[in-house]
């Protein structure tokens, strides 16, 4: 069984795993959101939750949304999302997870999902795994629907690194 790690980077992203046995349909195992410590624009990732939750699940690979800085995004909330991006790169590193990086025009493509709409992943992400309503219920769960989408469109099977690099250019 193939485990894949599915990150929506950033303070308010997520966490998710999916599990890919064969021809059975993938299944969500578990999706969290990514645990923070401290407030405003002190917030960091708490390593050490990450960690303990990846090494809980033992992913095979991980999938993560290339992170990037936002038009018309602060210095501050920039920092603090490159803070964010590169602590869960060097958790997942540190774990020797082989990672890849995919292109949010990538993934959603992948999935035809539409636009910059939060609520269609969670949508989305509800019909295709139905037994995990009880880890997507609030509509703030979108960066845990996010996650296990971007696992999904990015399982190790069906995804190239080039193809991945390739929306870069």
């Amino acid at each position: 069984m193939t485990r894949i790690l599915g990150v929506d980077p950033g303070v308010r992203g997520g966490l998710a795993i999916i599990a890919i046995d064969g021809a059975a349909a993938p299944q969500l195992l578990d999706a969290i959101d990514i645990p923070v410590i401290g407030s405003g624009a002190k917030q960091r990732v708490d390593a050490i939750a990450v960690r303990k939750w990846l090494m809980l699940h033992q992913p095979t690979h991980a999938a993560i949304e290339r992170g990037q800085a936002l038009p018309r995004q602060g210095a501050s909330s920039g920092f603090l999302y490159g803070r964010a991006c590169g602590s869960i790169e060097a958790i997942i590193a540190s774990l020797e997870i082989p990672m890849l990086f995919v292109e949010p025009a990538v993934w959603k493509r992948r999935l035809h999902l539409r636009g910059k709409d939060k609520e269609g992943a969670r949508q989305m992400c509800l019909q295709l795994f139905p037994h995990a309503h009880h880890l997507l219920l609030r509509k703030k769960d979108h960066g845990k629907a996010e996650a296990a989408l971007i696992a999904l469109a990015c399982d190790f099977v069906r995804v190239s690194p080039k193809e991945s690099s390739d929306a870069a250019a």
